[in-house]
């Protein structure tokens, strides 16, 4: 069954051919060690010299590899221990200046306090509260069973919101198992928590809320050390007053964005309710039951997701160099185990890295931070912690996507494939414009994080890469000098520009802006866009003309020749200083051009539909001028000559200028003049 499930799966041609050799290579894998050792030998030495023959041998090798990953795969996930359960992994979302901070400063603080094993990576902003940790914090949370606790800790990522859930599209879960949404109770839901809220549903992520700042409620008495259902009880009525009313109205808030919320010690359904937690990382107030409530909640709901398994999942999160170690990278370890001197394959900038793990670092327990040597090293790490990884060839490493390990050596290629095909994947989702700036970011989130951006603010993009920007990304970049010259531009985000790439988009006149905040990367790229429209303004307000069409008033002929003076009515259009008037109905002969408008002997530039106005159309030059009452009639509607150009320049940079019925007159008039 087996090996017909995998011939589907792979979706291999020539099975029939293959059958007795899969067979030979199924037996040596179920063979010794010291026999699998002998293929990893022979691929190096096929790889030297690239015959038919040997391809096929290649090709059974690689697709043994891949069924033995795929087998080990299945197994893994057969094996789940949900007796024994893992860390969960909890992001802290909502509004800038909450508190999200502070609240995780207030749990790291316990540790501090206690010189409790509680190490943090600061570096990922990942903290891993360990159980004893845990139980400190809650022990004045009266119905927490202590003595049952299967977690042994948890890891709480503190990172920018979106990219902690966007990157990890792996196997369609995200990095966070449940989520904090930090509410403060004075302003209730702002903008970024709703986007947040929207975030948590899409990925259809568990959270809890923390209700933060009661300790801004007026009168507020602080009592960290009990439960802070009963420090709301002993308040005084004004406070308790203030507290429900707020709280009602928060309710009320999460209602319109269509979820049920109750507070936590009310909450008889917390799968259909989310649990609001009056908190105050200022004092210290409700701590405990929020760690008490999220330890309940991982446990009861989440235990299947948290089952101990042995498949390697983790997530390249930073790219760091260390002074005297050289580059590393931070990793969120997910599931399963990472060991010294395992081979891990990691996403880089130009394809996927192979290295060995020299060094696994965790930050050593709080109290012996005063030791110069930092981070401890360790032989094995078992999930869910945040990790540090030293390695060599780790300087093109790409954050935000996965990490995996190859057991053997004939498993490299295969994941190396994997890799290619999960970056492929994700860049392959962001949708493209034909004409548009050339984005490059650092990270995947901060990639996502400026195309969304972007999208926000109508900014077109054509293309996207990671890294550093190379020669390659300029040629790519330069492609819209052809097309759309604004848009031969390209957004630095975080990243390092080469000099020579510098240098070739000075000669080709391709602009790079580089910031390491989104938004001064932003305002740059808008002042010059403005700069650039208004330059070619002046360049194309001689080819530009805008479509008006005016009826003569008879009455109104001050002067019928060089220059013509007279009084009209704006039928349709605007009329514009410079612009060519000529008769349709009279061989559209040229009459002149309009030098000067006047409303009520004023000085104007425009005049529009509607407007009775006294223009004065002077010759064209070095043409005979023509005259009112020979060339043109009182019957005749005068309009504006309009070509082919003149419609484009309007197009790319007059459009603010343009109305829709202006529009509609330019249609008109194509048909007059038979402009295509």
């Amino acid at each position: 069954i087996e090996e017909s499930e995998d011939g589907e799966s792979e979706g291999s041609e020539d099975e029939d051919e293959k059958t007795s050799d899969e067979r030979e290579a199924e037996s040596q894998a179920v063979g010794k060690q010291s026999v699998d050792r002998k293929p990893s030998k022979e691929i190096s030495s096929d790889s030297e010299c690239d015959s038919d023959d040997d391809r096929t041998k290649e090709d059974i090798l690689y697709d043994k590899a891949k069924r033995r990953i795929e087998k080990r795969r299945i197994e893994n996930n057969k094996n789940v221990n949900t007796e024994k359960l893992r860390a969960p992994v909890i992001c802290v979302l909502g509004h800038v200046d909450t508190g999200k901070t502070k609240i995780l400063d207030k749990l790291r603080h316990t540790h501090v306090q206690d010189g409790e094993a509680g190490g943090i990576t600061q570096q990922i902003g990942a903290t891993n509260v360990p159980l004893e940790a845990i139980n400190e914090q809650a022990k004045m949370v009266k119905n927490f069973d202590r003595e049952n606790v299967k977690i042994p800790g948890m890891l709480i990522i503190d990172t920018p919101g979106h990219e902690s859930f966007s990157n990890l599209r792996n196997r369609g879960s995200s990095l966070c198992d449940i989520a904090i949404l930090v509410v403060d109770i004075m302003h209730g839901l702002e903008p970024q928590t709703i986007e947040s809220i929207n975030l948590l549903k899409s990925k259809k992520c568990p959270f809890i809320v923390a209700l933060n700042k009661i300790d801004r409620l007026y009168d507020w008495k602080k009592s960290p050390d009990t439960d802070v259902a009963t420090t709301l009880k002993k308040q005084k009525k004004n406070t308790k007053d203030e507290f429900e009313e707020r709280a009602k109205a928060i309710i009320v808030e999460f209602a319109q964005q269509g979820l049920n919320a109750a507070l936590f010690y009310e909450n008889k359904d917390p799968r259909t309710f989310v649990s609001l937690v009056p908190t105050s990382a200022h004092t210290g107030d409700g701590m405990g039951s929020l760690i008490a409530l999220l330890v309940d909640l991982t446990q009861t709901m989440l235990n299947k997701r948290l089952a101990q398994c042995e498949e390697l999942r983790a997530q390249v999160m930073e790219v760091k160099a260390l002074p005297g170690m050289g580059t590393t990278i931070d990793v969120i370890l997910i599931n399963g185990r990472l060991k010294e001197g395992d081979t891990i394959i990691v996403p880089g900038v130009e394809g996927p890295i192979v290295t060995q793990i020299r060094g696994l670092l965790l930050p050593p327990p709080m109290k012996e931070l005063r030791v110069k040597n930092q981070y401890e090293k360790h032989k094995e790490v078992i999930a869910a912690q945040g990790v540090k990884i030293l390695g060599k060839d780790l300087e093109k490493t790409l954050a935000g996507l996965p990490l995996l390990v190859a057991h053997k050596e004939d498993e490299i290629p295969v994941l190396k494939d994997e890799l290619i095909h999960e970056l492929k994947q994700t860049l392959n989702a962001i949708k493209l414009e034909e004409k548009g700036v050339y984005v490059q970011a650092s990270t995947l989130g901060s990639l996502e994080a400026l195309l969304e951006f972007l999208k926000t603010s109508e900014v077109p993009y054509a293309g996207i890469n990671i890294g550093p920007v190379h020669k390659k990304d300029v040629m790519k970049a330069s492609v819209m000098l052809e097309h759309d010259p604004q848009y031969a531009v390209i957004l630095a985000f975080d990243v390092r520009i080469e000099r020579d790439a510098q240098e070739m988009a000075d000669s080709l006149g391709v602009r790079i802006f580089s910031a390491e905040i989104i938004y001064h990367l932003f305002d740059a790229f808008t002042k010059y866009r403005q700069d650039y429209k208004k330059q070619k303004q002046e360049e194309f307000k001689h080819i530009a003309v805008f479509p008006c069409k005016m009826k003569i008033l008879p009455q109104f002929i001050f002067n019928s020749r060089d220059p013509i003076v007279m009084g009209v009515v704006v039928e349709a259009g605007q009329v514009k200083q410079g612009t060519l008037m000529c008769v349709p109905s009279k061989n559209f002969v040229e009459i002149g051009i309009v030098t000067s408008i006047e409303v009520n002997h004023k000085q104007v530039d425009v005049a529009k539909k509607g407007q009775e106005v006294c223009v004065k159309i002077e010759p064209i030059p070095g043409e005979s001028p023509k005259m009112y009452g020979r060339h043109f009639e009182a019957t005749d509607i005068l309009v504006s000559k309009i070509s082919r150009q003149s419609i484009d320049a309007l197009k790319n940079w007059f459009r603010d200028e343009m109305q829709k019925s202006d529009w509609q007159l330019i249609v008109e008039l194509k048909k007059v003049f038979e402009i295509i």
